[in-house]
């Protein structure tokens, strides 16, 4: 049986509840009363143009944003805590800009992931990562900021996978990355749906989103002005539309 079959170790049982949540740098609000749920073996895709508070939700989530409203994982409310203790809940962040330690080794990178999950169950984690990303073995001593940046990519997850996570965020995966390596990422995150994580996808590739998304929800100037089910991401015209008119609605 497969390490990811059933759910991950450690995985989530209800999942990501957030309500009316308000991200502000200072006396600037960004995001405004953001409500929305993730469920286990869920993945939510949250799209949207440059500027829209994508990224700055996501802090706020992971507490490295100041903000308001109630953000549970598990029926546990994580808005109270700090950031680090956050990541002791399970909620892990892997962010745009990836999060490595480029000088280190691949394996000193999956091992620092590690050290979040209970020490009995550290190789086990490690196992499951690598059942994904096998080609980390032919790495495992090379510094990380060797890799392309494809594998950089891959290797965040990997040391996400490694805390044994009970949800995932993921912002802007598919930057800079080739074709290729999106086919690739999508393959991954469907194994890990599979396995029951839930999982929080912050992306403006609308291939990726269609290929592995079974919702979404659109935010424009820090609101949700859209949101439906994979079907509903086929209306390519009217969500670039809604980009638009609320884009340039803002500047005005």
């Amino acid at each position: 049986m497969s390490q990811l079959e059933p759910a991950m170790n450690g995985a989530s049982r209800r999942g990501l509840e957030c309500a009316e949540i308000s991200a502000r740098y200072g006396s600037l609000t960004v995001c405004s009363n953001v409500s929305f749920s993730v469920g286990p073996g869920e993945l939510l895709a949250l799209i949207g143009p440059n500027g829209a508070g994508k990224t700055s939700l996501v802090g706020a989530l992971n507490g490295t944003v100041n903000a308001t409203g109630r953000v549970t994982l598990d029926d546990r409310r994580l808005d109270v805590l700090s950031a680090w203790r956050r990541v002791g809940t399970g909620l892990t962040t892997v962010p745009d800009g990836r999060g490595l330690f480029p000088s280190l080794t691949v394996a000193d990178n999956l091992r620092l992931g590690a050290l979040l999950t209970e020490k009995d169950r550290r190789s086990g984690a490690l196992e499951r990562a690598l059942e994904l990303f096998p080609f980390l073995k032919s790495r495992w001593n090379d510094a990380a900021g060797a890799l392309s940046g494809g594998q950089q990519q891959m290797l965040a997850i990997a040391k996400c996978l490694a805390c044994s996570p009970r949800l995932l965020l993921l912002d802007e995966p598919t930057q800079g990355l080739a074709p290729i390596i999106v086919d690739e990422l999508a393959e991954v995150l469907r194994k890990l749906r599979a396995s029951g994580l839930p999982i929080l996808l912050v992306e403006q590739n609308h291939h990726l989103v269609e290929a592995v998304a079974d919702r979404f929800i659109v935010l424009v100037g820090g609101k949700v002005v859209l949101e439906g089910n994979n079907a509903e991401l086929a209306d390519r015209d009217r969500i670039v539309k809604l980009y638009l008119q609320r884009s340039a609605a803002s500047v005005h």
